[in-house]
């Protein structure tokens, strides 16, 4: 049988799956949809009241990932989430900051795979005016706009090994200077991380330092992927229209 699309009727329309429906598709499908809908809550000011909608499921796996939110979710303490793309790594980095003495303020994400290397310092400690060619005005970095919230840096594993030595000084001593400054200043941030990657596998190759690998790795939570946890696919399923109805009825 030849495979049809299926597009979701309501926004986000840009969220398509092809029939017969491949787990792991399906799954990207759904962490894309998650990210949609935390995002419009994010730019509307709002938090939903139960995040832990988007960990639906009954199975051992996700009765367990909801305990530990729950456990490590109002301290301070590092997290690094774990798991293979699609299964919701920054659907749990935003739990973990809802369930925290740090939800009042901002939530801030970083793909670490994403900015180019030249950039990503300045994108995380922000520049002074003339610090580089280009920098007409002085920029705060991700660092300062997380003051207060948490600092979500997603695909840790893909920062480059010159910038690890800068993360690990700033767990370290608390304290950040930008780009082209002198000035120290307070680092008031909850870090989570997280990758895709075999961080430990990065470390015995030397791509990885093994001192910012032990710092990040304060609470570790593992996710597993959808194909370990068959039986919350109806769960999720019946999830994702009741919530493309709301956004119908509600938008």
């Amino acid at each position: 049988m030849d495979a049809q699309p299926v597009s979701l009727r309501y926004p986000p329309n840009w969220i398509a799956v092809k029939r017969p429906i491949a787990h792991k598709e399906f799954s990207n499908a759904l962490d894309r949809v998650h990210a949609h809908f935390a995002h419009q809550q994010s730019e509307k000011g709002q938090r939903p009241a139960h995040l832990f909608r988007s960990l639906i499921g009954r199975s051992p796996a996700m009765q367990h990932i909801r305990r530990e939110i729950e456990q490590v979710g109002p301290t301070d303490a590092t997290v690094l989430i774990l798991g293979e793309s699609g299964t919701g790594k920054e659907v749990v980095a935003r739990n973990l900051h809802y369930h925290s003495k740090r939800r009042g303020k901002a939530f801030v994400p970083v793909n670490c795979g994403a900015i180019p290397r030249d950039l990503l310092e300045s994108e995380l400690f922000g520049h002074e005016k003339g610090a580089f060619t280009g920098a007409l005005t002085a920029r705060e970095g991700r660092f300062a706009l997380a003051a207060g919230g948490t600092l979500f840096l997603d695909e840790i594993g893909e920062m480059p090994m010159d910038m690890q030595v800068k993360l690990l000084r700033v767990l370290e001593e608390r304290t950040f200077e930008r780009v082209g400054g002198s000035k120290t200043i307070k680092a008031d941030v909850r870090i989570v991380a997280a990758t895709n990657c075999n961080l430990e596998q990065m470390v015995a190759d030397g791509t990885f330092r093994e001192d910012l690998f032990y710092r990040l790795e304060v609470f570790p939570i593992n996710l597993p992927p959808l194909r370990e946890r068959i039986e919350d696919l109806p769960m999720l399923i019946a999830q994702l229209n009741d919530r493309m109805e709301y956004e119908k009825h509600f938008s």
